[in-house]
């Protein structure tokens, strides 16, 4: 679980390359078509067994809710770093404990609560500028958008999941993706790049999107989370984000001010408590009884 999280921090920074040569949009529907190709030859038995009008529909539906905040999460990293994209899109862990209060009327605990307060208070520091007045550009305003259709795909992933095959729904997902992305880059007017003037750089970044953010990534997760604990496994997750600011320093010479390192700090804390604040509070309430 800790290498899906390190893959996908590394990620940030090959998009964020990327884009310099390929439209962000136009890009993600190239590496979920892909995608979808590779997980079917991959998975054919066990599509065949479960393949049906039922699975499309769920596909479907996290597919274009997962398409949609990955356009826009690609489209506002054009505009900010990745250590702030990857930091700002964490908050969808957050949010998802409210999105679920709209939709189901289960109040949040406690520790949702706390999550969003030090969330909040973490977004305020990130958005400071080297003056120390608020700076939310594009980029984070998207970036935080993106947050908010990942954090509903979840919502809507608990509620089908316990009806469906999830790896015949992850195939169809990512096709359903790929058609998202391209609809995105249709309306943007986004000119696909002359793939002949395309360098050795991009297809090696492809091929990491492809290959290891989008399927090793899903397979280790359908391994790993059949025997590592779920409170260990949302903490090996939550780290994506601190190995993208160390990718993004590294590689891209990324910045961190004193306030903004605090900011991701407390963004950082209120992913824990959101993930692991649950499971900590049901254990310490059993241990008591």
């Amino acid at each position: 679980m800790l290498s899906c999280a390190i893959i996908w921090g590394a990620s940030f920074v090959i998009i964020k390359d990327t884009l310099d040569v390929a439209p962000a949009c136009w890009l993600m529907a190239v590496r979920f078509l892909i995608a979808t190709v590779l997980m079917a030859v991959i998975f054919w038995k066990r599509l065949r067994d479960n393949f049906d009008w039922s699975h499309v529909l769920a596909g479907g539906v996290l597919g274009v809710l997962y398409g949609a905040g990955f356009a826009v999460q690609n489209l506002g990293l054009a505009y900010t770093t990745p250590g702030r994209s990857a930091f700002l899109t964490a908050i969808y862990c957050v949010l998802v404990p409210f999105i679920n209060w709209a939709v189901i009327r289960r109040r949040p605990g406690a520790s949702s609560l706390v999550a969003a307060l030090l969330s909040i208070v973490g977004i305020a520091l990130i958005s400071l500028g080297d003056d120390m007045r608020p700076s939310l550009g594009t980029g984070e305003c998207l970036t935080l958008l993106s947050a908010v259709f990942f954090a509903i795909q979840i919502v809507f992933v608990d509620r089908l999941s316990s009806s469906h095959d999830m790896t015949t729904i992850s195939v169809v997902q990512l096709g359903f993706m790929s058609l998202t992305c391209a609809v995105f880059s249709l309306v943007l007017g986004e000119q696909a790049p002359a793939l002949s003037g395309l360098g050795t750089s991009f297809w090696l970044s492809l091929a990491y999107l492809v290959i290891l953010s989008s399927c090793v990534t899903t397979l280790i997760q359908n391994v790993g989370q059949t025997v590592v604990p779920p409170a260990q496994s949302a903490l090996l997750l939550s780290l994506e984000s601190v190995f993208a600011v160390i990718a993004s320093v590294i590689f891209y010479h990324e910045q961190l001010t004193p306030q903004l390192v605090l900011g991701f700090s407390l963004v950082f804390l209120g992913v824990l408590a959101s993930e692991l604040g649950p499971m900590l509070l049901r254990r310490a309430t059993a241990q008591r009884a």
